[in-house]
């Protein structure tokens, strides 16, 4: 499996602070960059489009649910229409100051609770695929790759999008496909057990979920979380290993 590699970045709030986002992105391929409703704002984001195109970076949009409070960790109650404008609004934001830059939104990737919303409650996912299929900045939606890819291809083909599928490197998987809970025992896994992941992702198109089976998953880029200076030497390993 030939994987790029991601990473959700801008999420600091203040402009000063991007020492991880210009020691992070020469290993990179693609860069997630937060719209403000979860973390960042207008400076922030362009700051790292700034840094984003000094390295020759992929631009993702990173939506959130509107909630700073929780970092977007936290599922909200939205009528589809509410959450159509409010994923646009942040999609045009970014559009926008990317423009500053000569540059173009490639792709959206929601963040935190709404991603895993997407995955489970196609209501959702189908809010998501009309905002992007009514905004003019992408057609190109990121989500998590799983047995029902096949599916969620077909869904995004009715809307006329695309889909990039992302396996994650540092998540342990249960046997649907679905991401182990944070707050349940596993769900991070260790700096050995991410590298062999990673390893296995890239020789075998696979991960072992939590239960100890195989896996099978097909996907086009790999994310790396990237907050924190243990995961930029992780960022660096797990380079090494999709180079070879």
């Amino acid at each position: 499996m030939d994987l790029l590699l991601n990473c959700d970045l801008g999420e600091s709030d203040d402009a000063h602070q991007l020492g991880i986002e210009s020691t992070v992105m020469p290993h990179l391929d693609q860069v997630n960059i937060a719209c403000g409703f979860h973390a960042g704002n207008s400076l922030v984001m362009e700051k790292t489009l700034d840094l984003a195109k000094k390295n020759q970076l992929a631009v993702g949009a990173h939506p959130s649910y509107p909630d700073k409070f929780n970092f977007g960790r936290q599922s909200m109650r939205m009528a589809p229409t509410d959450l159509i404008s409010c994923l646009q609004y942040q999609i045009a934001q970014l559009e926008k100051a990317a423009r500053k830059f000569d540059l173009c939104v490639i792709y959206v990737k929601p963040h935190g609770a709404l991603y895993n919303d997407m995955m489970v409650n196609g209501h959702i996912r189908s809010a998501v695929m009309t905002a992007i299929a009514e905004s003019s900045a992408t057609s190109t939606l990121m989500l998590q790759a799983s047995p029902d890819a096949e599916i969620h291809r077909q869904e995004a083909e009715s809307f006329g999008l695309c889909l990039c599928f992302e396996v994650f490197a540092d998540r342990a998987y249960q046997d649907d496909g679905s991401l182990v809970p944070r707050n349940q025992t596993g769900a991070i896994l260790s700096h050995k057990k991410m590298l062999a992941q990673v390893q296995q992702l890239k020789q075998d198109d696979s991960v072992t979920t939590l239960k100890g089976n195989r896996l099978p998953l097909n996907a086009d880029t790999l994310c790396i979380h990237g907050d924190n200076p243990q995961a930029v030497m992780d960022i660096r390993e797990i380079r090494s290993i999709l180079s070879l």
